[in-house]
């Protein structure tokens, strides 16, 4: 009787070697990729940042609309409309000492 060494087939290795290199593929494209973990995270961060720029951006825009209804036709706010002739055309009234 003749034994036969048993060898495992190529075809079973290259089979395993073919899904591993696909599975390592995947995993690093589900971690590394443009739609990937690490991306997620960079575009909450910065979506976070965004927001917050937003909140900025909303209160000078607010800011800037009460100055703007205060020194509207139909309101007048005397006390802005003194600072603003005093900062844009650098007016004084005449009971005031400019001191430089």
């Amino acid at each position: 009787m003749t034994t036969q060494k048993s060898r495992p087939a190529l075809g079973v290795f290259a089979f395993f070697a073919i899904a591993f290199a696909l599975s390592s593929y995947f995993t690093f494209a589900a971690v590394q990729g443009d739609y990937g973990l690490f991306r997620r995270v960079e575009i909450e961060a910065q979506k976070q940042d965004l927001a917050a720029e937003l909140a900025v951006l909303q209160a000078e825009v607010a800011r800037m609309e009460n100055l703007t209804q205060r020194l509207s036709d139909t309101y007048l706010d005397l006390d802005l409309l003194d600072q603003q002739a005093r900062d844009v055309l650098g007016l004084i009234r005449s009971d005031e000492m400019v001191i430089r």
